[in-house]
Order: C-alpha cells, then structure tokens, then sequence
C-alpha cells in the first residue's frame, strides 16, 4: 500500500489506527477537545443568496460568490452531507465493492447517481474531476500538515487549481469536533438543521454517549483493544490519535494499548504483529475495523486468532476507525460499544 507521505503513517497504518473524534456542550465534561480541535470558527450561511464563506481545520477560509452547487467530496464526506440533505455531483475513495455494492462509507447514497473519480488509493480522475465543474472540494485530514486525504500527491497541484478545498479534520480529536465542522458545513451548504431526522439523530448521538459513559463507569475493568487485520499481519490501535478511540477514552473505556514507545514508530497510531503473536495483548472486548480494505472477522482464518478468549466468548464488534462523520451514522458505533461493555464476560 501507498505511503501518504514519507513523514506520515501509511495507508496501511490508517487502516489500522483510523482517525480522532469528539462531542458538543452536553458531553463537554467528558474533554478537554477544544484545545486541539484546530479552528472551530462557524460557516457564514449563505446558501441561498450572496457569497459563501467556510474556515476549515486548516485555517483556510474558502470564499465563493454563491453557496457551491457542483461539490466533489470524499465519499465519508459526501455520505455524511448526504444524511443532511446535501447532495454531491462526484466522489473519491471507497465507494464501490468488488461485487457492485455500495462500500460501507457511502453510507446511504445511491452510488449509481454519482460520477466516480477513483475507487482506490492514488485513483483520482482529474479529466472527469475537470469535467464536473467543481466549485469546491471536500474532505478530511488524517495528519497535522493538512494533507487532503484521497487526494494523490502527485495530482494535488492540478487539482488545486480546478477548486478550491475544504479539509475537515479527524486527526488528534475527539470525535464530536468533526461532527459539529461537518454539521456547520452543512448548515452553510443550505442543509435544514432544524428537521427532526436530523435532530433526532444528534439526540440519540448524545443518549449512546452518555450509555457508554455509564457502562464504561460500571464495568472499570473490561477491557478493549481495537484492532485491524490483514494477510500478514495484525495492527493494535494507539488511542491518542484516532477520533473514536480518543472520544470514548475520555467517557472512560478501558483501552488495552501499546506502549507509547512502541507507538513511536508508527507516527503514534499503532503496533504491527505477526499473527503468531496476536496474543500479546489480553482484552475483553475486540473492535474490528471494518472497512473493506480489511480482512473481517469472519473471514479470519488463523488458529492463534481463534484461541483469543474476546473471540472464542463472541465479545467481537465493528468499529469504524474512519466515521461518516454525521450524527445519525456515529449512534451506532456508540450505543455496539455500550451494549459490549454491558454484557461482556471478564474473559483476559
């Protein structure tokens, strides 16, 4: 797999370690976010009439003489504005499966309705990109340096030069942090904000959160480990950088992690084992991600896997290292991980 940089994580460790989140006024005791929330500064909502403004997480301030009609966005992005109302002319990253389904970061949209420019890491069509007459590029950040993700290095400057972008952070934060940059996004874009689908979805938001943070309060000792498979190898999860992991270690989860000295070499996001060695740390409850790119649990065929005390109890369930950062699709891997901590078995 692709490196994303020389200086950052690769492909292959995002896909182990995921990204950051965090939560709005409800849950702020839960936190310290704002502190490396990066600008939190609102959208001017304009998207009727007269120019449009948007400061994103890199401190750019996106300036258009209208709301933007024609948005290209990474497919986490495009899913998430989808469940506000908001549609988009064309996509990038995981959107169809190998068998023609809809990846499980689209979300809820209808990928047959949208122009595809790249299915893959370093797939970026810039003619069909051109050809869309873009207005302005969305999509998130997994870095510090603001490196626009799905975006190929060696095609970023003609892309730039088509649209400006906004880049919606999901590095080093909690969770609820992009949740609310995408939901003033949204609003700006033109998206009702009052309805009740999308209301009702950020208080059921806040009643998982607030479940979890009583299980987690109530089961001390269980334990979690938040992992990621592939052919060769198994990757252990670092909760310092990852917006979910971060979001529900400050509502008190239990992380069994490695060391940061061992997370040191990866940049901060995660241990590299060999499947020989899957057992090295002893936990509870086992998240797996659950992106395509990944080999899931079902799937995984290794004897030593087999043996771990969270597998052979059924105490397995998806986690979702890169969210569809809107309200409605982050309730579910809040209220999985609640229900787990509820009804697990001490088993390490």
């Amino acid at each position: 797999m692709s490196n994303v940089r020389a200086a950052h994580p690769t492909r292959r460790g995002i896909l182990a370690a995921g990204g950051a989140l965090g939560l709005g006024a409800a849950l702020a005791a839960c936190g310290d976010d704002d502190a490396k929330s990066g600008s939190s500064d609102k959208a001017t909502t304009a998207a009727e009439s007269g120019p449009w403004t948007f400061k994103d997480d890199r401190g750019t301030t996106v300036k258009l003489d209208k709301a933007p009609a024609n948005i290209v966005a990474f497919v986490g992005v495009a899913a998430a504005l989808y469940d506000y109302g908001i549609s988009v002319k064309g996509v990038f990253g995981p959107t169809r499966t190998k068998a023609g389904k809809a990846d499980v970061q689209a979300g809820d949209m209808d990928i047959s309705k949208l122009t595809i420019l790249g299915n893959e890491w370093g797939q970026f069509n810039v003619e069909k990109y051109a050809a869309l007459a873009p207005d302005v590029l969305i999509t998130t950040m997994f870095d510090g340096a603001g490196t626009l993700w799905y975006v190929p290095e060696e095609s970023k400057d003609k892309i730039a030069k088509l649209a400006p972008s906004v880049g919606i952070s999901a590095y080093d934060r909690q969770l609820t942090t992009p949740l609310q940059h995408v939901w003033a996004l949204a609003e700006s874009l033109g998206a009702d904000m009052t309805a009740s689908k999308v209301t009702d979805a950020k208080k059921r938001f806040e009643d998982a959160s607030s479940r979890l943070r009583a299980a987690a309060k109530a089961h001390p000792d269980i334990k979690v480990l938040a992992g990621s498979a592939a052919q060769d190898l198994f990757y252990v999860s670092g909760s310092n950088l990852s917006v979910d992991l971060e979001y529900f270690k400050a509502l008190g989860v239990n992380f069994v992690e490695p060391s940061a000295s061992v997370l040191k070499k990866s940049g901060g996001w995660y241990e590299s084992l060999s499947w020989e060695n899957v057992d090295k740390y002893q936990a509870d409850i086992i998240m797996m991600d659950d992106r395509t790119a990944t080999i899931q649990p079902a799937d995984i065929t290794q004897a030593t896997w087999k043996k771990l005390p969270a597998v052979k109890a059924g105490q397995v369930i998806a986690r979702s290292p890169e969210p569809i950062f809107s309200y409605d699709k982050c309730v579910a891997t809040v209220e999985n991980l609640a229900k787990a901590l509820e009804t697990a078995k001490k088993v390490s």
